[in-house]
């Protein structure tokens, strides 16, 4: 029999049965970039990583087996150190992981996969909404699960040096994942950074809670059954402190109020508790959003405001939309002002012997509707 949520987004109540900031991973065609070439200093930093790895117990076989083939990755390097220092606005990101496709498809997701997230659910007490949902945002429903040989990725990121320990920490990890048998080293992709699977879990955090849900003998978050990734992800959960029964957060007139203007929350305990998972407020909140959403929930019931530019979210795909239609290429026009509609605004403003600021506004808005 149903149970009563205590989790409010939008004026509804919920009801169902009793482990960065935006997705780690970037879509297969971005990933394909990332290409091994030599490296004499990484070849010796790896020399003498193996004896380390050897004194903490770790075989050499599995060593060996492990990098065979793994070799230094510059543009990890790159991704590294060129994280964006801005934090987006609660509107963008929720554009970016809650939009209406991503409701639609977190929705025909669910469908599909119900039966095992009631079946998580019932073992951890994670409602199956918000599991769906952490999986929507972490890997779009698992369609974007990472691409990226993990030991190259963390041995590349442990020899930088910017931070070596937890990188090394991470390839120490990734090393005993694989002596385990969890995964063969072909298979143990992911993000630039070492996120693995369905719901993009750190090798030391697969380490601490990864789960055989399905009981195949592995513990498996790599492969298209997303059992253990959820699994997973609901016993990091409890492991963290997940209280049955209480609320993430919900849409009230006054409490954590991301955007100047926009909507605010009252926030519950399991607020931080998804907060261990993703220490934002904004990715916790688009997790509880999309919960709402996935389980029939409608839109937040209070508009977001004009941004920092003057332009609202249907001002800033219009602008895209004409920009789009102008020939200068803004991308997908889904109202999130990136570097590639600013790169567009830029050649427009170019075009008309404007000063070249790459920053939206009315102005532009009217001047792209002649």
């Amino acid at each position: 029999m149903p149970n009563r949520r205590l989790f409010v987004l939008s004026g509804l109540a919920l009801a169902g049965c009793g482990g960065g900031g935006v997705p780690a991973s970037a879509p297969p065609a971005a990933q394909a970039r990332f290409v091994a070439v030599p490296n004499a200093g990484w070849d010796a930093w790896v020399a003498a990583y193996r004896d380390r790895a050897a004194a903490r117990g770790i075989p050499a076989a599995t060593i060996d087996a492990a990098f065979r083939g793994a070799g230094f990755l510059p543009e990890v390097i790159e991704r590294d150190r060129n994280q964006a220092e801005f934090s987006r606005s609660f509107e963008d990101y929720l554009q970016l992981v809650a939009s209406e496709q991503r409701v639609r498809e977190g929705r025909a997701a669910f469908a599909r996969r119900e039966r095992t997230l009631r079946a998580v659910e019932a073992r951890y007490g994670v409602p199956a909404e918000v599991l769906a949902a952490i999986w929507g945002v972490e890997s779009r429903y698992g369609t974007r699960r990472g691409t990226v040989p993990v030991i190259s990725a963390v041995s590349t990121l442990a020899y930088d040096g910017r931070r070596g320990a937890f990188f090394e920490r991470q390839l120490d990890a990734a090393l005993r994942i694989l002596g385990a048998g969890d995964v063969s080293p072909d298979r143990m992709v992911g993000s630039w950074a070492g996120a693995m699977g369905h719901t993009q879990f750190i090798p030391t955090s697969f380490r601490q809670s990864a789960v055989d849900f399905d009981g195949d003998g592995r513990r498996d978050i790599w492969g298209a059954d997303p059992a253990d990734a959820l699994a997973t992800s609901a016993n990091y959960l409890a492991q963290a402190g997940w209280r049955r029964g209480a609320p993430i957060a919900s849409e009230a007139a006054s409490g954590l109020r991301p955007d100047p203007g926009g909507p605010a929350f009252a926030t519950g305990p399991n607020f931080r508790t998804i907060k261990r998972y993703n220490n934002s407020d904004n990715y916790a909140l688009a997790v509880a959003y999309l919960a709402g959403r996935i389980a029939g929930g409608g839109p937040l019931g209070t508009a977001f405001g004009p941004d920092r530019f003057g332009l609202t979210l249907e001002d800033r795909i219009a602008l895209q939309e004409r920009l789009n239609a102008a020939g200068f290429d803004a991308g997908n026009a889904d109202g999130v002002i990136g570097d590639g509609t600013r790169a567009a605004i830029e050649a427009f403003q170019r075009s008309r012997g404007l000063a070249a600021t790459g920053d939206p506004s009315p102005v532009l808005l009217g001047a792209l509707a002649g």
